[in-house]
């Protein structure tokens, strides 16, 4: 063999890599397109590796929300985000976004900077049990014994996020290991794990579940957010359509039928709810935002049909009538196959269409009469019914705080799935600014021309509102309305703000609830470069929406100032279902 050829081979046997480029190399085979995070000892040269390889990393300024944000990547596109943050405090920041991506079974990677292993019980810089304290949060916590085990860990983690239930998973890269160089024909790259294996359920199930269907005289399809993830909307669509069923979307399930389709019956949630006799359960748990299932939000004896990818799941407060354990998507496909066999539709004149549709009329009456008033300031359902007429139909929305989530829900409407986000299962506040900077990367990079309009209560903006600093660095035109009620739940005006601290300090004499009245939000905006409106009316309302639409190159804030006793309108139940114990 020639001398320059052992020579060639000489030098690949003795190239050398660095830990952070085998994590970085190690997500990119694994699929990983985004990494959030903040940088700082150890984990810099981690991201600026990832971003050498193709990787986009976004800066975030806090933890909490960059692992919002890669969590919603996960859900949005079925691979999940990672967030890299480093040892101790930056890591139980982002402890509330991985349970957050828990709660949700959203997929997510979290890789965490720790102490030199070396250092280990020595009081060392930022010395925390990281990989034990994820275990709480995480479907996968470990650490990589060597820099040639880290291929195998990430490969793992990343299949444990997407397989089975989704969740957060955690990887913890010890100091010494992210600028510790190996020879690199000692790495050996796993290739990337495959999408999860599709399961379907029992036929015999599957029987019995059409049998109780065709046998429903009050039915209902209630749709959940694992039905978005599940990408079922064209065979729950066509479930819907081709046996004429009611529907009822939860918060994030809305969109896999569009809200506008004649058989959603969300403007009778709580009648649809206390009435049927039959309700099948798409990816839709019966915790407490569908009240647990339990009079007197339901009927004493109603069957309740259960499809889901977590057979633990099955079974939970309510014993059903069929269980379906299989992929969402795949057993709805086996229940159209039941009735593509034998036909059937339920009666479109039934009595419980008719009763269906005149509580929707009443409701959707008294909202009109709301949203018609024009006093000033303006009430919550004025807001969101001047939003709807501009909104594009195809724009993502994101959602939070309370009653501002809460109407916002029943008047915004979504139209395509997985293009809502809020405070989900685990009722977070501070996801919005995260899960907004999410949609809008997977809008620039998958779906061009879609907008995102992050809709937040004053309260909720506060929790992560630095992060409209991130939006103006990586110019993401997302539309932020703040809707401003000067405090929690309810504020108060100026004058009486005023007049109230004429007796006493505000830390005496405030009311908890209460926030600065007519504060300026729309200046952290303008600070930082983007766009920002203070509006009082609605026409001042619709014209910076529509120059906020029009202008596609800068993100905008529209800080819209309402009544600060504004409440939603009577409800037949508390939106909170309590014990009696």
């Amino acid at each position: 063999m020639p001398e320059s050829s052992l020579a060639e081979r000489g030098d690949r046997s003795e190239e050398q890599v660095s830990g952070a480029k085998v994590v970085a190399q190690a997500l990119k085979t694994q699929g990983v397109e985004y990494v959030f995070g903040i940088v700082g000892v150890p984990v810099t040269e981690i991201a600026v590796a990832a971003q050498g390889l193709g990787i986009w990393y976004i800066g975030m300024r806090n933890e909490q929300a960059a692992c919002y944000a890669a969590s919603a990547i996960g859900y949005l596109t079925g691979r999940p985000g990672a967030c890299l943050v480093v040892s101790g405090p930056g890591l139980i920041h982002a402890l509330g976004g991985m349970a957050n991506a828990n709660m949700n079974c959203w997929p997510l990677i979290v890789i965490g900077g720790s102490s030199d292993r070396s250092q280990e019980t020595m009081g060392a810089f930022q010395e925390f049990p990281q990989v034990e304290a994820c275990r709480l949060y995480s479907k996968f916590s470990a650490r990589p014994s060597s820099i040639e085990a880290i291929p195998t860990i990430i490969e793992k983690a990343v299949r444990s996020s997407i397989y089975g239930r989704p969740g957060a998973c955690y990887v913890d890269i010890p100091a010494d290991f992210v600028n510790l160089e190996v020879n690199a024909n000692s790495i050996k790259y796993v290739e990337c794990c495959m999408p999860p294996p599709v399961s379907m359920a029992e036929t015999s199930a599957v029987r019995m579940a059409a049998s109780v269907i065709r046998n429903a005289k009050q039915p209902l399809l209630v749709i959940g957010k694992g039905a978005a993830y599940a990408r079922a909307e064209e065979s729950i669509r066509k479930l819907v359509e081709q046996c004429k069923l009611p529907f009822l979307p939860t918060p994030m399930g809305k969109g896999v039928v569009p809200d506008n389709h004649p058989n959603c019956v969300r403007a009778a949630r709580s009648r649809a709810l206390q009435f049927a006799d039959v309700i099948v359960l798409f990816g839709a748990r019966l915790n407490w935002i569908l009240h647990f299932g339990l009079p007197p939000r339901y009927q004493p004896d109603v069957k309740f049909i259960q499809v889901d990818i977590c057979a633990e799941e099955l079974g939970n407060n309510v014993r059903p009538a069929v269980t379906l354990l299989g992929d969402i998507n795949a057993v709805t496909k086996q229940l159209l196959e039941q009735f593509d066999k034998t036909p059937w539709q339920y009666p479109p004149e039934s009595t419980w269409w008719k009763t269906l549709r005149e509580k929707m009329k009443s409701n959707e009456a008294a909202s009109k009469e709301l949203a018609s008033k024009i006093s000033l300031p303006m009430n919550y359902y004025t807001v969101f019914y001047h939003v709807q007429e501009q909104l594009p139909r195809d724009c993502f929305v994101v959602s939070e705080g309370a009653n501002t989530m809460d109407i916002g829900r029943t008047v915004l409407q979504n139209y395509l799935p997985r293009h809502r986000l809020d405070a989900g299962t685990f009722g977070t506040m501070g996801v919005g600014l995260g899960f907004a900077i999410a949609a809008a990367l997977v809008a620039r990079d998958r779906h061009p021309g879609q907008r995102v309009i992050c809709v937040e209560g004053d309260s909720a903006f506060g929790f992560s509102g630095m992060e409209v600093e991130t939006i103006c660095r990586y110019n993401l035109p997302i539309i932020l309305l703040v809707v401003n009620n000067n405090g929690i739940y309810q504020g108060v005006d100026a004058s009486s703000w005023k007049e109230m601290l004429n007796f006493r300090e505000a830390a005496a004499m405030a009311p908890p609830f209460c926030l600065l009245p007519n504060s300026h939000y729309e200046q952290v905006m303008t600070a930082f470069g983007g766009n920002g409106y203070f509006v009082q009316t609605p026409e001042e309302l619709r014209k910076s929406l529509r120059q906020s639409l029009a202008d596609t190159a800068k993100p905008s804030l529209i800080n819209i100032m309402i009544e600060p006793q504004a409440m939603r309108k009577a409800q037949d139940f508390h939106w909170l279902t309590r014990s009696n114990m």
